[in-house]
This record gives C-alpha cells, sequence and structure tokens, in this order.
C-alpha cells in the first residue's frame, strides 16, 4: 500500500508544466548570465499571496514566519506564505532581479529601496476591515502610505522629486488585491450584515470604487507601469471546499466562485479605463481565474493541503511535517499554493506583463 502511494505521488510533472518550466528556467538563466533587469525596479502590494515577511511582527495570527513554511525556500520561514517562492518573487527571477525585493518591514536601505519594496501583507484587502479578525493586517491604504514613505526617501536619495518620478515611472509595479475582501470579509458566516447591504454585484462596485481611487493614489506617487491581478477561485480552496462542500462531481464551491466574477469583470474594465485616461501610464490585467483554471487541470491533488492545517486559521500547524511529494499539490495550506503551483502562475501572468513594460 504504501509503495503504491509513492509511486503515485512521485509521478512526473505534466506536459504543460514541462513547457512552462523550460520558459522560466531560460529566463532566470538569462537573468543569472549578467542580462540587465528588464526594469530597474519593482514594487509589490497585495495579500498573503505576495506577503514576505511585512506580518512577522504585527499582532495576528495570520503569519508564518516558522517551519514547516519555508522548507523549500533558500533562506528557510521568511513570512512567505508557502513551502518556496511566491509568484511575485518568480515574476521578480523573471525580469531578471537576482535578489527577491525585501519587505517593507525590513527597513530596506538606500541601495535596496532604488530596486524595489514589498508592502504585501496576509489577510489585507482594499477594505480596512477585511481580514482583521484575525488581528492586525497592512491593509491597501496603508500599503500605499508606506509606499509614500519609499517615494520621499527616492527623492531624498537622488535629490529631487523630479529624479525620483523619473525613476519611478521606470518601475514595475504589481498589486493582488481583493481576496481577502471576500473570503475574510464579505462571505464570512457572521457577515450577513454586510451581505444584507449588497449584492454580489453591488459589493463589487463598492470594492471596485475603493480600489480605483488607491490605484489613482497610486499613479500620483509616480506609478506608470502597473499589473493589477485578480480575484481567485476562491471556491477551488481546500478551505471552502471543507468548510462548504460541493455538489456532486464538482471540483470547487462555484457558488464561491460566482460571488467574485463580478469584481473581476469589473476589474478588466477599470484596467480599460485606466488606459484611456492616463496616456502616459500603462494598466494590464493579470488573470488569476485562468491560472487556477489550468492549475486545476495540471495537478493530480488539488483538495488536500501539502500540511497539516490549524482547524482555525487553515494555516499550517508549526513544526508539523509537510508531505514529500510537493510537486503533486496544488496547495501548500487550506488557502495558499505551493512553490510548484506558482511556477504555473508566474509565467501566465507574465506575457500581459511584459505588455506593459
Amino acid at each position: 500500500m504504501g509503495s503504491r502511494r509513492s509511486s503515485l505521488h512521485s509521478r512526473p510533472p505534466p506536459t504543460l508544466f514541462m513547457l512552462i518550466a523550460v520558459v522560466v528556467v531560460a529566463l532566470i538563466a538569462a537573468a543569472a548570465d549578467g542580462f540587465a533587469p528588464r526594469v530597474p525596479c519593482y514594487f509589490i502590494f497585495g495579500d498573503s499571496l505576495f506577503d514576505n515577511g511585512n506580518n512577522n511582527n504585527l499582532s495576528t495570527v495570520t503569519k508564518v514566519n516558522y517551519s514547516p513554511y519555508g522548507v523549500d525556500f533558500p533562506a528557510g520561514p521568511t513570512g512567505r506564505f508557502s513551502n518556496g517562492r511566491t509568484t511575485a518573487d518568480l515574476i521578480g527571477e523573471m525580469l531578471g532581479f537576482r535578489k527577491f525585493i525585501p519587505p517593507f518591514a525590513s527597513n530596506p536601505d538606500e541601495r535596496q529601496i532604488l530596486v524595489g519594496v514589498n508592502y504585501a501583507s496576509g489577510s489585507a484587502g482594499i477594505l480596512f476591515e477585511s481580514g482583521k479578525l484575525g488581528g492586525d493586517n497592512i491593509d491597501l491604504d496603508q500599503q500605499l502610505k508606506n509606499h509614500e514613505v519609499t517615494v520621499s526617501r527616492i527623492a531624498q536619495i537622488l535629490g529631487s522629486k523630479q529624479a525620483a518620478g523619473e525613476h519611478l515611472g521606470q518601475c514595475l509595479y504589481i498589486c493582488n488585491m481583493g481576496n481577502n475582501d471576500y473570503l475574510n470579509n464579505y462571505i464570512l458566516p457572521q457577515s450577513t450584515e454586510i451581505r444584507n447591504r449588497y449584492n454580489p454585484d453591488q459589493f463589487a462596485a463598492h470594492l471596485i470604487t475603493q480600489y480605483s481611487a488607491q490605484i489613482n493614489r497610486m499613479y500620483k506617487l509616480g506609478a506608470r507601469k502597473v499589473a493589477l491581478a485578480g480575484v481567485s477561485n476562491i471556491g477551488c480552496t481546500p478551505r471552502l471546499i471543507a468548510a462548504v462542500g460541493t455538489d456532486d462531481g464538482a471540483t470547487c464551491v462555484e457558488s464561491a466562485n460566482q460571488v467574485v466574477a463580478p469584481f473581476n469583470t469589473r476589474l478588466r474594465s477599470l484596467v480599460s479605463q485606466l488606459n484611456s485616461v492616463y496616456h502616459d501610464a500603462k494598466f494590464a490585467y493579470l488573470d488569476s481565474v485562468l491560472v487556477g483554471t489550468l492549475a486545476l487541470k495540471e495537478f493530480r491533488i488539488t483538495r488536500k493541503t501539502c500540511c497539516q492545517v490549524s482547524t482555525v486559521t487553515g494555516l499550517c500547524l508549526p513544526n508539523t511535517r509537510p508531505c514529500t511529494f510537493r510537486r503533486s499539490h496544488l496547495f501548500w495550506d487550506a488557502y495558499h499554493p505551493t512553490d510548484f503551483a506558482n511556477r504555473l502562475g508566474a509565467p501566465i501572468y507574465y506575457p500581459a506583463i511584459q505588455r506593459i513594460l
């Protein structure tokens, strides 16, 4: 019985992954061979899918600077919500950056902030209140305030606001927000008041109104190349499947996916609107639903987590042993993909990013 299971888990990755792996390795190898990065700087905003340590010192249960997180990451547990790299890390490597972009919480030095800063925070959302049940997080408004501090420092380093603006205009900005406004706000069992106030389309409109103001603020702070990721198929996470269950034969909780669909539709429209308004900037939509759909087809194990998770938080229990064959698993914990799954997402996002560079 044990040997049969081992054999199943050690199947080679599917053909699509073989092709994607070749692309990723080629791009990263080119960077290692001395090619300059495609852009001089890279700024990251978002939630736990991009967080690389900003939550570590916050008063929250949503932090993961402990084993088994980081089991496949060179520095071990850093606060990344995965066994290895995040999609933002991999995009950075594909762009040609030799070092990972540091978290804002690490107080990066002058040399580092000229290359980029990561502001992402686990459980954070577009709305201030999203994700706060588990403790503190750094919502998008606060992430932008943190970036404002960085922009002021860059102006001091380069000698003027104009020089800072010219530098920032060449940078890639990426933002992954909205997941927690649903997972840790709108669809929570206790959130009946907000669901009574807004139907799914009205809630999406409410989020996009706030998000639009935040992205406009990002533009005013100097962003000219901005990639915005849509909300993923949250109904396909092990957490939602365990909590709600699925219809016979269904892979995901489709009712949850339908709730978030209006947000992605409106976000696509917002990206088009921003491109028509700001002629000196470029905005891209990153299709997280496409990433999730392809991942469900490519991974053999899509419902089971790789690590043992807390029934309260859905995060890995500290110092437990994860699964051995992590390349077979789509999900690391009850919410977040494995390093190998992130290798699928990054190359799917990358063509849209290339078009705005």
